[in-house]
């Protein structure tokens, strides 16, 4: 499989909007690497709730819509006085900051705004997600090194 200019071309505009510092693509029969002339970037992304945080870096998904307490897999009188906290990117979900270490967060655990409940890694860079709410941990809905998408519900917290 080759890549045609305008792939190469999509793929450049992508990696400099990104904010991603250089990456690699190796194939049987080619290899591309794309470097920009930017500084490394380390992002560290809120998760909005009660209302949209502004996240100052290049790397950001667009800003999230805030989240609703109900959400549509749920039956609505469960969860109606949960808070669902959603990825603010779309990448690969990990619970803990290692395969040999313990989880950010549990079931059960009391969370406050700043508190970094899990990992998302968005082509190799490992952005801590943020709880931006107060409260207890009731369910967490996504699986370790699973695939996540933009908006998607992680975690339901009791806020009571």
């Amino acid at each position: 499989m080759s890549m045609d200019i305008k792939q190469i071309q999509d793929l450049i505009k992508f990696v400099s909007k990104s904010g991603v510092n250089e990456v690699s693509i190796e194939e049987k029969d080619f290899k591309i690497t794309i470097k920009t002339n930017q500084e490394p970037t380390y992002v560290t992304a809120t998760v909005p709730a009660a209302q949209v945080a502004p996240v100052a870096a290049p790397v950001a998904a667009p800003a999230a819509a805030p989240a609703t307490p109900a959400t549509p897999a749920a039956p609505a009188d469960e969860s109606s006085k949960y808070i669902t906290i959603k990825s603010p990117i779309i990448g690969t979900f990990y619970r803990s900051p290692g395969p040999d270490k313990a989880s950010f967060v549990n079931v059960g655990d009391e969370v406050t705004p700043g508190k970094v409940i899990c990992i998302v890694e968005a082509m190799k860079l490992f952005n801590e997600i943020e709880s931006e709410v107060s409260g207890k941990i009731v369910k967490i809905l996504v699986n370790d090194a699973q695939p996540v998408e933009y908006d998607q519900p992680l975690f339901l917290v009791d806020p009571s």
